[in-house]
C-alpha cells in the first residue's frame, strides 16, 4: 500500500464545492472480468415480468446528491444517450478513498446549465451522431469552467469513435486531442496501471484534451465501460473494450478532483 497526495482544492466553476481529503492508494487486487456490451440498468427488457437485477438497480441513474461528488451521464445528438457504461467505479472509489460519491449517474442534458451541478461527466455510446450548436458551446464553457469529461466509444464502435472525432474538430479546433503516455498522472492516482487491457493482442491508449494546461477530457476510442457490472443482459460479443476499465475510471475521477 501507498499514500497518494494530499488532495487539494480546485476551483470548479461548477456549483459544487469540493474539500480536501487524503487519498489512500493500493495496487490493483484483482483482474476485472470479462465485459460485454449492452445497454445499462434503465434500459431493461420490456417484458413486465423481467426481474430488475441488484446491477441493473445500481446503474440506473438517480437524483443529484448534496454535499458529495456527482457524475453526469450525458444525453446528446438527437437524444443519444450512454449505452452500457457502469456506475461501479463510483462505489469503488468511495471504498479505495476519501472521495464521497453519489454512487449513481445524474442523467444530464449536454446543453443543459445542469451540468455545472456536475464536476465530472460521461459521454459515450454507440453509431453515428452530431451535436447541435447549442450543445457545442455548452460542451466548450463546461469544460473551459473546469468540468472533465470521459468520452468512450462503446464497445469499441467505430461509428462513434469517427463521429466524436469530429466534433471535437469542430468544438475544438484550437485543442487537438494528444495521446497520453504511460507515465502520465492519470495512470497513477489511485492505481499504477501500466496497460490497458484488451481483448486480442491490439493495444489500447487514451487521448488527452488540454486546456490551459490542464487534461479537461479523456478520450478513449475503446469502451472504458466496465460492462460486467452494467446488467446481466449486457453482450460486446462483436466488439472490444477495456478490460480493466473500472480502475482507469477511479483513477479519472481521482485526476479530476486533485488537478
Amino acid at each position: 500500500m501507498r499514500m497518494g497526495n494530499r488532495w487539494t482544492k480546485r476551483a470548479i466553476a461548477l456549483g459544487a464545492c469540493l474539500g480536501a481529503a487524503t487519498l489512500w492508494a493500493e495496487e490493483p487486487r484483482s483482474v476485472i472480468q470479462s465485459l460485454n456490451d449492452a445497454f445499462p440498468g434503465i434500459q431493461i427488457d420490456p417484458d413486465a415480468n423481467h426481474a430488475v437485477t441488484p446491477e441493473e438497480a445500481a446503474n440506473a441513474p438517480g437524483p443529484l446528491q448534496p454535499g458529495v461528488v456527482n457524475c453526469a451521464i450525458l444525453t446528446y445528438g438527437n437524444g443519444k444517450t450512454s449505452r452500457c457504461f457502469s456506475s461501479e467505479f463510483l462505489a469503488q472509489a468511495s471504498r479505495e478513498t476519501n472521495i464521497r460519491t453519489n454512487p449513481r449517474f445524474v442523467s444530464t442534458a449536454l446543453e443543459s446549465s445542469d451540468l455545472f451541478k456536475c464536476p465530472f461527466a460521461i459521454l459515450t455510446g454507440e453509431g453515428k451522431f452530431a451535436l447541435t450548436e447549442a450543445q457545442r458551446l455548452n460542451l466548450r464553457n463546461y469544460l473551459e469552467n473546469g468540468g472533465f469529461i470521459i468520452a468512450s466509444a462503446g464497445c469499441s464502435n467505430e461509428d462513434w469513435h469517427n463521429s466524436f472525432r469530429a466534433e471535437i474538430e469542430k468544438t475544438f479546433a484550437d485543442a487537438p486531442l494528444k495521446t497520453l503516455d504511460p507515465s502520465h498522472a492519470v495512470f497513477h492516482t489511485v492505481y499504477d496501471i501500466h496497460e490497458l487491457r484488451l481483448k486480442g493482442s491490439r493495444r489500447a491508449h487514451l487521448e488527452g484534451l488540454e486546456i490551459d494546461g490542464r487534461i479537461a477530457l479523456i478520450f478513449s476510442p475503446d469502451g472504458l465501460n466496465d460492462t460486467g457490472k452494467a446488467g446481466p443482459k449486457c453482450c460486446c460479443c462483436g466488439g472490444n473494450e477495456v478490460q480493466n476499465a473500472r480502475q482507469v475510471n477511479v483513477n479519472l475521477l481521482a485526476y479530476t478532483l486533485t488537478h
